[in-house]
């Protein structure tokens, strides 16, 4: 068997572009010799008859020529880091769903989040932004049973700083590392299915709206940490900044316990200190 016989389509297609391209760069080396030769034949040879015509051409051409571009192979030259503070600025939109921990569990379920935000590039390998995100979690039904309800829900939102650490500045394709800390806000809300009339044209009937009786809230600090996946879209220049986005952390919302409390005269109802969860969150930055 060939020793390239364990190769793919993909990997073969992969070596034969290689190949082509290290043959171009091979014969573009060649003729760029030989072109650098007779152009030094032909300016000695009318060098003692038109040096300063010569110097004259040259200095003309040298100001003409444009600045070939820097970079390439998916690297990241960070052009716009130079057009001073506007260039700097960074913005982020997200969202998708956090799981809670084993240690959460019993009293918070899955959910959604959003997240949006604002700050500046420092460097190309270090941003700092300020984020606001809102989750949406669902309250078990151990809980719900407890206060006598039907169920209900749990709303957190926060204000927080981030750094964000990329590792590959340099590639459209990177890793980075980010977390941060700051105010969480956390609402337990109890929930009842009120029914309420609903008419159309043709009839009418009873249906059922959840209709929240009662509810926790809680004022706290939380931190979090993690990391993700990022791929930059280059743009014409390679200079482009929007980035696409994949990331993990861990989220320790540092709420108290409560313990027997009636929330507006419901059962006595208790729900452990600490909200820790594992949003997932897509997203585009700028």
């Amino acid at each position: 068997m060939s020793s390239a016989g364990w190769l793919c389509l993909p990997g073969r297609v992969v070596l034969a572009a290689v190949a082509a391209l290290l043959s171009f760069g091979v014969a573009n080396a060649q003729s760029s010799a030989s072109s650098e030769t007779f152009h030094t034949a032909a300016v000695s040879a009318s060098e003692s008859s038109s040096t300063d015509y010569n110097y004259a051409a040259n200095d003309a051409d040298a100001s003409a020529s444009p600045a070939a571009p820097a970079g390439g192979g998916g690297q990241y030259d960070n052009k716009a880091s130079g057009a001073g503070w506007k260039g700097k600025l960074a913005f982020e939109f997200g969202g998708g769903f956090n799981i809670p921990t084993g240690e959460t569990d019993p009293y918070i379920d899955t959910g959604y989040q959003l997240n949006a935000g604002g700050g500046f590039h420092l460097t190309k390998e270090i941003s700092l932004l300020a984020m606001y995100q809102f989750i949406g979690d669902g309250l078990p039904s151990n809980i719900a049973s407890q206060a006598g309800v039907d169920g209900g829900n749990v709303h957190i939102w926060s204000f927080t700083l981030n750094p964000i650490v990329n590792l590959l500045p340099h590639h459209n394709t990177s890793v980075y590392v980010t977390g941060g800390g700051g105010f969480y806000r956390k609402v337990t809300n109890f929930q009842v299915n009120d029914p309420q009339l609903f008419c159309t044209y043709y009839y009418c009937g009873i249906g059922y709206v959840p209709t929240t009786v009662g509810s926790f809230s809680s004022n706290q600090g939380g931190w979090s940490a993690g990391g993700g996946v990022s791929h930059r879209f280059a743009g014409p220049y390679g200079d482009g900044k929007m980035t696409l986005f994949a990331e993990a952390r861990y989220l320790d919302v540092l709420s108290p316990a409560i313990l027997n409390q009636s929330p507006n005269g419901l059962n006595p109802t208790t729900i452990g200190e600490g909200t820790k969860l594992v949003p997932v969150s897509f997203g585009l930055r700028f």
